[in-house]
């Protein structure tokens, strides 16, 4: 019996964790790894940051102890599955293969109790569809190291005065028509693979912008970050997609009934 009641989810998905990144927030991934439990755990690509480690070698003992728990969830029995991105690409080379306990794939469907079926990949395949690429390769770019550098020092001012974590990076995103754009861009090219493909929705990260929505027939989500933004999709138990925050404070960002999506024989 857990000492420490845990939230059941069927499935939940994290991706841009950018280990070895120094904003990377190890400590809120662990919190929320340690407040669940899950049937499927999928790691949607970048969960380590390959290339800012070797620009820069950056390590901090949380991170670690963020490997260590996502082998624990491997070891308690819950499925791992991992989706390599574009900072952790090294690891595609061992798709369909096994490394301690942890699936490798470079893509992968989900199937919900609903038996809808999710198309599950990082998203830098869909780099290609937009027009402003520079905004969207995230780790690397100096307009966007600058942006959380902003951010960075602006939370620690709010936490001398009390105040909660709140992601200034995204609310200036949020204003700037070019790096909308591109999102849009990002977003529609994903939904237009998923009906292609003849999936129900599609599962992705990359862009650091947590998403969930329906469009013609096919959910999108887009499980975010924890650079910026702190957040995860989970399947629950009641068959529903869910968009978590967590940081200082936890709640639900949107959620979706899989009763919503259009079934394919309709």
């Amino acid at each position: 019996m857990d000492k420490i009641k845990r939230t059941y989810y069927r499935a939940v998905f994290i991706s841009d964790v950018h280990l070895g990144y120094k904003d990377c927030k190890a400590q809120y991934l662990l919190d929320f790894l340690n407040s669940i439990k899950c049937e499927r755990l999928y790691l949607v690509g970048d969960i380590v940051d390959l290339w800012s480690m070797k620009r820069r070698f950056f390590w901090h003992p949380s991170h670690y102890h963020v490997l260590e728990a996502l082998k624990a969830k491997a070891d308690e029995g819950t499925r791992v599955i991992y989706v390599p991105g574009n900072h952790d690409e090294t690891f595609r080379r061992y798709d369909q293969d096994t490394l301690m306990g942890v699936e490798v794939h470079r893509q992968f469907v989900h199937t919900t109790q609903d038996d809808k079926r999710f198309l599950i990949l990082h998203g830098d395949d869909f780099d290609s569809a937009t027009r402003y690429n520079r905004l969207i390769r995230v780790a690397g770019d100096a307009a966007y190291d600058f942006l959380l550098f902003l951010n960075r020092w602006h939370n620690r001012i709010r936490r001398l005065y009390g105040g909660r974590y709140w992601s200034l990076a995204s609310w200036i995103k949020a204003r700037l028509h070019k790096a909308q754009a591109a999102i849009t861009a990002f977003e529609n090219a994903a939904i237009h693979e998923a009906k292609r493909q003849g999936y129900d929705g599609i599962v992705c990260g990359h862009i650091h912008q947590p998403q969930l929505r329906i469009s013609d027939g096919i959910i999108y989500c887009n499980d975010g970050d924890w650079i910026e933004n702190c957040t995860a999709l989970v399947e629950n138990e009641h068959g529903r997609m869910e968009l978590l925050h967590w940081s200082d404070t936890q709640h639900v960002v949107a959620s979706n009934t899989l009763a919503e999506v259009n079934s394919k024989a309709a």
